[in-house]
């Protein structure tokens, strides 16, 4: 039987680039992160030098309750925070604007946000909170609070909130899309059914809605925490990852390692750990979806 290679051809261009973009450089990275500057294999000698940092853990921040934690805590509060915030958000707005009319113009300016480059993101959050200028400062005086008047990117008690209070509103038109594309999938006989039987909008909504969303849900809430984690360009823009490392996350860290103190080996510690997290939350959803 003769093989047919000519599909192998018409793949082999895009393999050469994975190859040579992806894997190489995953691979690279791997193992330059057990080796020493000059080159000698040290195990997990650059692991326990990364982790035991300041920057990565701040014990002391941690039991104290004041920033900087290290910038694993702070991914990690990005993610308690952003993740339901952005994922409710997009929701609840998906199903108050499923049948209104201009819907479609409300959606297009929630989902700005989302089309917004993250360095004009940035800039943005930066100058919403800032003292004189900012939006959140001229409400908080509107409404008689004009003591909390501050610069709140400036403080590190408020700098990381700030930054993720923001980045809610560059990400939740993400979820709202594809919340919105879900509910236009669920057939409506299932509301008329429900309504015939004297079903209440709150039991429709937790008996209906929400059970049929939920490959909707699965898809939002693994996007989300994979730019939870590789988060960067919005606190390099907004706070350079200050004041004092209160705003630092794992990416902006391993960049600073790499091209502020050229520690390559530590930097390559920082991407791996970041790989592994993300593949894990990738494989651990894949199962989830394939099990449902």
């Amino acid at each position: 039987m003769k093989l047919n290679l000519t599909p192998y051809f018409f793949i082999l261009p895009a393999l050469i680039l994975i190859i040579i973009f992806v894997l190489y450089p995953i691979s690279a990275t791997i193992s330059l992160s057990f080796l020493s500057p000059e080159g000698y294999f040290v195990g997990f000698d650059n692991y326990i030098r990364v982790l035991s940092r300041r920057e990565v853990i701040n014990y002391d921040g941690i039991l104290k309750g004041y920033f900087p934690m290290g910038a694993i805590v702070h991914n990690a509060i990005w993610i308690l925070i952003h993740l339901p915030l952005s994922t409710l958000l997009g929701l609840v707005l998906a199903v108050l604007l499923q049948n209104v009319k201009g819907s479609s113009i409300i959606k297009s300016i929630i989902f700005l946000g989302m089309v917004t480059p993250l360095i004009v993101g940035g800039i943005i959050i930066r100058f919403t909170f800032d003292r004189e200028v900012g939006v959140v400062n001229m409400f908080l005086k509107a409404i008689g609070l004009g003591h909390l008047v501050r610069t709140w990117t400036m403080y590190p008690d408020t700098a990381l909130f700030s930054l993720i209070l923001g980045s809610v509103w560059l990400w939740t038109g993400f979820s709202l899309i594809l919340y919105s594309a879900g509910l236009a999938m669920i057939p409506k006989e299932y509301y008329e059914a429900a309504k015939i039987d004297g079903a209440s909008s709150m039991q429709i909504f937790f008996r209906i809605t929400l059970p049929l969303l939920k490959p909707v849900t699965t898809t939002v809430v693994t996007m989300t925490l994979l730019w939870e984690l590789k988060i960067f360009d919005i606190v390099y823009v907004a706070t350079y990852g200050g004041p004092g490392g209160a705003s630092n996350v794992l990416a902006l860290l391993m960049y600073f390692l790499a091209f502020r103190s050229l520690d390559f080996n530590a930097s390559s510690v920082i991407a791996t750990l970041l790989t592994a997290l993300t593949l894990i939350v990738a494989i651990v959803m894949f199962k989830y979806v394939v099990r449902k």
